[in-house]
């Protein structure tokens, strides 16, 4: 009799996949661990290739960070084929006729659970003539995060007037803009492919948003205006900031200045397409101070 954990991972088999053995106690997914900077390590598999790993792919999610776009295609043993055959009358055919040349198959497969959990099943799957039965069922949108796993997608390099470790006056125009690399702004494109199924992914951030440290935040849907000497008091004509205060009214005498990216992440393949979102941040202090007027 099967667990009511493994009745719930049938949806995801073929149709033609009957359960005919029990479900195993349910563990953590495995395939993730902690890197350096903005990686993390993603191992993933092949369904169409049962047992066969692929290599350790970098991903763009910082450590502890929350994946997006559904769970892991399911891993399955190669199938073996049952010896002797069962009865022609038997539900395993799914209403194919032994005489058709195919025969039933028996494989274990772990279905993951999007609450970070896997169940292990025993299934009983046909396959045609002269073949096996085909691998389950790839989403595209698990692929669609493995291909936003292979991109680097950091915070803003910050650039900003003041620069950080100089100083700046209130009531100045503050500009505050990014590079547009592909790691830092976009866009950034990665493939990966699971079974018979292959999904791009183009990231490109679509907002920025800066946190300046006074109590108030300013959102650009631009990388901003690198500052020049030739723009004197004019204020930035797509993102920028005035303090009203000097820093030194903060308990550490800077103003801390974080900038938030959101990527915006368009992926199709498989027949389907849709988006996904990652945020990264950055940040610099920097020093603002009153004009000092001489009597």
């Amino acid at each position: 009799m099967l667990s009511r954990r493994a009745l719930r991972a049938l949806p995801l088999v073929p149709a033609l996949i009957v359960c005919v053995g029990t479900a195993h106690a349910a563990d953590g997914t495995d395939g993730a661990q902690s890197c350096k900077n903005d990686w993390v390590c993603v191992k993933a598999k092949d369904p169409g290739k049962p047992g066969k790993k692929a290599g350790t792919q970098p991903a763009s999610r910082k450590p502890g960070g929350k994946a997006a776009g559904g769970v892991k295609p399911p891993e399955c043993t190669p199938p073996k084929k049952l010896d002797p055959q069962p009865p022609a009358v038997s539900d395993l055919w799914k209403g194919h006729d032994p005489k058709e040349g195919g025969a039933v198959y028996i494989r274990d497969c772990r279905y993951y659970q999007d609450g970070g959990g896997s169940t292990m099943i025993t299934e009983a799957v046909y396959g045609g003539p002269g073949g096996e039965p085909p691998a389950p069922a790839v989403d595209p949108a698990v692929v669609a995060q493995q291909a936003v796993d292979k991109m680097l997608l950091k915070g803003p390099q910050i650039g900003i007037t003041p620069k950080p470790g100089g100083k700046g006056v209130v009531g100045m125009p503050v500009y505050m803009w990014t590079s547009t690399g592909a790691e830092t702004y976009g866009p950034n494109t990665a493939s990966a492919t699971a079974g018979a199924v292959t999904v791009t992914a183009t990231a490109k951030v679509s907002r920025i948003v800066w946190t300046m440290g006074d109590g108030s935040t300013v959102t650009c849907t631009t990388a901003g205006t690198p500052y020049k000497a030739e723009f004197g008091k004019k204020a930035s004509p797509d993102c920028g900031h005035r303090y009203t205060k000097p820093s030194s009214t903060t308990e550490s005498g800077k103003y801390h200045v974080t900038a938030t990216s959101t990527w915006t992440i368009d992926w199709q393949g498989g027949g389907q397409n849709g988006q996904l979102t990652e945020v990264r941040d950055s940040a610099v202090n920097i020093t603002v101070a009153e004009v000092q007027v001489l009597n």
